[in-house]
């Protein structure tokens, strides 16, 4: 190998580096809490409210509704014809809090190469492929670690069904996730995935569900 391709060799590395990160992009992740009692009987028809009545009337509420409304179809619930004949009332809360700094660190990307002396106890050098106690780094030996900082955005929803008939409570459920990207619109499909991911499951549950990259 040339001198011209040892100095390519860092771009080289890097370029194959990123190819992989980009096919194999890592799933969603949110940590989802919920209670239940649900029957077992489906068919229920259902409404879909705000938590919040400042939301009455929001069409970003509207949307994440249009979204939960969609799951609980899937699973062989029916839509009322208004809210007075429902069977069931949901209310449905979210959010996203402010942006918050963290620490991370990657190995280092680029290695550190070059030629070495005679030492005390032999040759010695910076290199591409292997470390010997005696010989010193050879080739091979990658540069320190990179300490990085990066901001993450928090965002939840909470899904409660009350059963009308008598005001119980039949599934308490929230999801929380953190982004990159504070973008609460496009966050709110996975969130509502993971969500009802197995629903209802067991109750008062705790886990983290990984929702596959969206194509």
């Amino acid at each position: 190998m040339n001198a011209s391709s040892l100095q390519r060799l860092p771009q080289l590395i890097a370029i194959l580096a990123l190819g992989l990160l980009a096919a194999c992009a890592s799933p969603f992740e949110a940590r989802v809490q919920s209670f239940q009692s649900m029957p077992p009987e489906r068919g229920k028809t259902f409404t879909v409210q705000p938590a919040v009545e400042a939301r009455a009337g929001s069409l970003e509420f509207a949307a994440y509704a249009g979204l939960v409304a969609t799951e609980l179809q899937k699973l062989g619930f029916q839509p009322a014809a208004s809210a007075d004949q429902a069977d069931l009332k949901v209310l449905v809360d979210f959010g996203a809090g402010p942006g918050r700094e963290r620490i991370s660190s990657r190995p280092g990307m680029a290695p550190a190469w070059g030629w070495g002396g005679w030492g005390g106890r032999g040759w010695y050098g910076r290199g591409w492929g292997w470390y010997d106690p005696f010989w010193g780094p050879g080739w091979g030996a990658w540069s320190q670690p990179e300490v990085y900082s990066f901001t993450v955005y928090p965002a939840f929803l909470e899904v409660d069904i009350i059963r009308k008939a008598d005001n119980a409570s039949l599934f308490e459920g929230r999801a929380e996730t953190t982004t990159r990207v504070n973008d609460l619109p496009s966050t709110m499909p996975n969130l509502v995935t993971a969500l009802f991911t197995d629903f209802p499951g067991a109750s008062a549950r705790s886990t983290t569900v990984k929702v596959p990259p969206r194509r």
